[in-house]
């Protein structure tokens, strides 16, 4: 392993991450409701569906967003050549990450892996790098506004045009590369995780990484920003769908006749096509891809990066047992990808409660021990050294800041 530069790293951003991480594994393993036609009960929504469900994985990708900000000179900015050898590393991030993502593709498992989105949208992020801030928030906004409206008018359209089915209906692998049109219209549209809508979150990290992330005025500012756009987006949601009509306009379209259709809006939009109705666009619920959501999610991810930072910023020790998983998610992500594939494929008799805690427990620990050790994760070393390689080689010199 290669040793892990602890010195540069904030705890904080790191013990958010872990965060993220966790919450993905409670929601890959537990239900996200319980109930319903088949077992003869009302169907509700379980601790891990109203909580982790669409917020950890905007979690992750905002901190994604942070992290190219981070890796482009924080608040201050890399510009010329620096900036070009910063994109190019990138960019080679983006192709093994990818790649990571496409062998996990072939994994038997019930997950939606997120990789090779999460690739494409370090790619996409590229042109916006260089930005300065004011310009930088006004593409923000734009896109988390207007990506929704574009997905909506688009995704009919690469459903009917692109391929028979229209979308690929499994997680990207190598195999799909021989389809490389219904692999790019699944992942920017019809996919479990569209980029198209997602590079919001990217550029709201990417916002939010250019700020002194280690300043306690920034961390409260970050803090009531992010409480406030997470509470007005549920406020306006509810004001559009539930007093002017939206919820039962969307109830009334063909994809949302089935009898899990109230429960399903309340923890995993993405099971259900959107289409034939505008309202659909006024929903802040799990997975919706509409603004109101891309606003609530984003602001969930600030609240939780501030009180990592205000809490790293005093007790750093007590992050440990984040920060630690943390700073290795892709090796521990992929780990538990391929973990769950084993379970599925063999068969194993283990309870959802085991399943989770026995992974928690063992993310922790890997991740505090590498920690210890000052370790990078597997993926993360080899990823690192030719992302850090490429940089250097494009700037013509031995060593890049930052």
């Amino acid at each position: 392993m290669s040793p892990a530069p602890n010195s540069r790293r904030i705890r904080g951003i790191d013990a958010a991450r872990g965060i993220a991480l966790l919450g993905m594994m409670a929601t890959h393993i537990f239900p996200l409701y319980e109930g319903g036609a088949a077992q003869g009960t009302a169907a509700v929504p379980t601790f891990a569906g109203l909580v982790f469900s669409g917020r950890s994985s905007a979690l992750f990708a905002v901190l994604a967003g942070v992290g190219l900000a981070l890796l482009t000179g924080g608040s201050r900015g890399h510009f010329g050549r620096g900036l070009a050898a910063d994109r190019a590393g990138i960019a080679v991030r983006a192709v093994l990450i990818g790649a990571v993502g496409l062998l996990l593709g072939s994994v038997n498992v019930s997950i939606a892996i997120i990789l090779v989105h999460y690739a494409v949208l370090f790619l996409c992020a590229l042109p916006f790098l260089g930005l300065r801030l004011p310009a930088l928030a006004g593409w923000t906004a734009g896109w988390m506004l207007l990506s929704p409206v574009a997905a909506f008018l688009l995704r009919p359209w690469a459903l009917a045009n692109i391929s028979p089915t229209g979308v690929l209906g499994h997680n990207p692998s190598t195999a799909d590369l021989l389809q490389p049109w219904t692999l790019l219209a699944d992942v920017f549209l019809t996919g479990y995780y569209p980029v198209l809508q997602w590079l919001s979150y990217i550029l709201v990290g990417l916002l939010i990484g250019r700020l002194d992330l280690l300043r306690t005025a920034h961390q409260l500012w970050l803090l009531a920003a992010g409480t406030v756009a997470a509470v007005g987006a549920k406020a306006l949601s509810w004001l559009l769908m539930e007093r002017m009509g939206g919820y039962a306009a969307v109830a009334a379209t063909g994809p949302a006749r089935r009898e899990d259709f109230e429960v399903i809006y309340q923890v995993n939009m993405s099971w259900v096509r959107q289409e034939d109705s505008w309202w659909w666009l006024g929903s802040a619920s799990p997975h919706s891809g509409g603004s109101l959501d891309l606003l609530h999610t984003s602001g969930t991810a600030a609240v939780v990066l501030a009180v990592c930072l205000l809490v790293g910023s005093r007790w750093a020790a007590a992050l440990a047992p984040l920060a630690g998983p943390g700073a290795m998610t892709l090796s521990l992500y992929s780990a538990h990808v391929w973990f769950m594939g084993v379970v599925t494929t063999l068969g194993l008799p283990l309870a959802r409660v085991e399943l989770y805690w026995s992974q928690a427990v063992l993310a922790v620990a890997a991740g505090m021990l590498f920690q210890a050790a000052g370790w990078r994760g597997p993926l993360e070393a080899v990823i690192s050294t030719a992302s850090r390689t490429t940089r250097t080689l494009v700037a013509g010199r031995s060593r890049l800041p930052g």
